[in-house]
């Protein structure tokens, strides 16, 4: 399974990065945002795709087929690393199809069923992004969607990947990875608590009171 981090903010991202272990990142409009206007969006997803050196999403703001479209072919020249978020509507779809034929890599953001996953890998989506928490904030089974969208696309074949995308706890990373998603994107605060275990805490502290008795 591919990692990649949820984020904009350039010191979270060098410190995964750092790691080794980093993939990929995903941004969108809040993310950015959330880091003032220090520097100018194009600027900053090109600093981020140097320090990555893998795919990087960044999200069209337009909703009309035409203006996602052109603003895709702005956003793509920025870095050979860059992946187009297109939102998951009707128009999304059209410019998904539209830039995948041209050669450029999109990832179909906002997606709820699988008939919507469905239509991003039958439009060429690079990838599709099921939001597995804000499923299970109004009762619905995230992973179910998960475990629907990988069977659908192993019965054709598609090569869209899945990133499981809105992820709140590690143990949405483990069940995705049990069903065979691709990708799993995580905020800075999920990644770190993946290293964590309260039984490996206690059984470091008790060889080292044991090597402490010698």
């Amino acid at each position: 399974m591919k990692f990649f981090l949820d984020s904009a903010n350039l010191d979270e991202i060098k410190e995964i990065a750092s790691t080794g272990l980093l993939d990929g990142i995903t941004t969108n409009p809040s993310l950015v945002s959330q880091q003032g206007e220090q520097k100018g969006f194009h600027e900053l997803v090109k600093e981020i795709c140097e320090i990555v050196q893998g795919p990087v999403s960044a999200e069209v703001l337009s909703t009309e087929y035409k203006k996602m479209v052109k603003e895709a072919e702005v956003l793509a020249k920025i870095h050979k690393h860059i992946v187009v978020k297109m939102p998951m509507t009707e128009d999304g779809i059209r410019a998904t199809k539209h830039v995948s034929d041209k050669g450029i890599n999109v990832n179909l953001t906002l997606v709820f069923s699988s008939s919507q996953a469905l239509l991003a890998a039958k439009a060429g989506a690079a990838y599709v992004s099921p939001f597995v928490g804000r499923l299970d904030d109004v009762s619905t089974s995230g992973m179910q969607l998960i475990e629907e969208i990988v069977q659908i696309y192993e019965n054709y074949d598609f090569r869209t990947e899945v990133l499981v995308a809105s992820i709140r706890h590690p143990m949405h990373i483990a069940e995705s990875a049990l069903l065979g998603a691709d990708v799993a994107t995580m905020p800075y605060k999920i990644f770190k608590q993946l290293y964590n275990h309260p039984l490996s805490d206690i059984g470091l502290e008790r060889f080292l009171a044991d090597w402490g008795k010698k």
